[in-house]
């Protein structure tokens, strides 16, 4: 039954103001940041800052912006949103910026809400469509899920695809697992509220479909190129397809059961040092087998994510030896009240065990393709 209890008829599309792609984007930054304010928080990761914060903050200096730093944490929690926020308010800025990971930008996003001031993603991997979005995902310190917030989406999006290229392409390839759900989930909860609260606009479909049609035509090309630290065309294509459409698909189309699965691995600690896409590419396997696709197109799923070495089995999750009580767990949080799965058209046939199942249903297919194909063990 489709999830609408406000019974909503109005259809919603929610996108950032602005999005700029391309090599050496960072060059060009104070021009496109100078309009949010003259006082910005800068907060990005130690390695990241070495990579591309120092060389921002004083390209940003030099064009007259007041800059303050301070060092990202490395997860998203709510002490550490307030100790940002703090920061920002005693340098009195007038908006924010974030340089780095999904994490980094989703602690932004919430740091400017609460403070109700601009706010900027400047994503230095394409792992996750989180740079565009209106959403954070808040984690315990423990690293579990915690919750989300629905925020607003950020006023600037600027990607440097030279910065991309030189990140590991494991990133690119989770950046694929967590995309290649976007219109997966987002055509099974056509009938419920987006995460901006209204129903998908028609666009919303268009811009799944082309996500997912980006990933197949040119997923492969661009992990390799990736792998040689080029930007290459299809390099390009994935980025865009990672951060923008994957962004703009899942806020606008709606969000299902791949994600439910991955929050509700993050209860495993051994999965803990698995990519947010990675645990995604097999939840999305999981809602596949959930929703009773016909083994063709979980082959085609299956295969992609083999190409770019996405895991499709326990094994190649690093669970080779999980238990059934926790995978129940993980069913048990994946179909939490208030968890995104509820948003399926078909969620009045869902429930613990069926989501049980069919994660166990995930890891046979994909056992069976890999022993069906002989295909190579995948990395992760």
């Amino acid at each position: 039954m489709p999830h609408n209890p406000n019974k909503v008829t109005e259809r919603l599309f929610q996108s950032p103001s602005k999005y700029i792609q391309g090599p050496s984007a960072f060059h060009n930054a104070a021009k496109y940041l100078e309009p949010l304010g003259k006082a910005p928080l800068l907060t990005c990761d130690a390695i990241v800052y070495k990579i591309a914060g120092k060389q921002l903050i004083d390209s940003l200096q030099a064009a007259n912006l007041k800059v303050t730093y301070a060092e990202f944490g490395g997860e998203i929690t709510t002490p550490e949103i307030s100790r940002l926020q703090k920061i920002a308010q005693d340098n009195t800025s007038d908006f924010i910026i974030g340089v780095g990971g999904g994490k980094t930008l989703d602690c932004v996003k919430a740091i400017a809400a609460a403070l109700q001031v601009p706010v900027a993603s400047l994503p230095t991997i394409a792992a996750t469509d989180a740079p565009c979005s209106a959403v954070s995902v808040v984690y315990t310190p423990e690293g579990h899920f915690d919750h989300y917030k629905f925020l607003k989406n950020p006023d600037i999006v600027l990607l440097d695809t030279s910065v991309i290229a030189q990140a590991p392409a494991r990133f690119l390839a989770a950046g694929m697992g967590d995309a290649i759900a976007t219109h997966v989930e987002a055509k099974t909860c056509r009938q419920s509220v987006n995460p901006g609260g209204g129903l998908p606009a028609e666009l919303s479909t268009a811009i799944g479909e082309k996500c997912e049609e980006t990933l197949f035509k040119y997923g492969k090309l661009a992990y390799e190129a990736n792998k040689l630290k080029a930007v290459t065309p299809a390099f390009e294509a994935v980025v865009e397809a990672n951060t923008l459409l994957s962004g703009l698909g899942f806020e606008s189309g709606g969000v299902a059961a791949a994600h439910s699965i991955h929050n509700g691995f993050t209860a495993i600690e051994a999965l803990h040092a698995l990519l947010h896409g990675e645990k995604v590419a097999f939840g999305t396997i999981a809602q596949l087998v959930l929703t009773n696709s016909p083994t063709a197109e979980l082959d085609r799923y299956i295969s992609f994510m083999l190409s770019v070495d996405l895991p499709v089995t326990f094994e190649q999750m690093g669970i080779p030896n999980v238990t059934n009580d926790e995978l129940r767990l993980v069913a048990k949080f994946a179909t939490a009240p208030g968890e995104t799965i509820w948003s399926m058209d078909i969620s009045d046939k869902v429930n613990e065990e069926a989501v049980f199942w069919a994660i166990k249903g995930a890891d046979a297919a994909g056992r069976e393709f890999i022993r069906r194909t002989g295909w190579t063990k995948a990395r992760v």
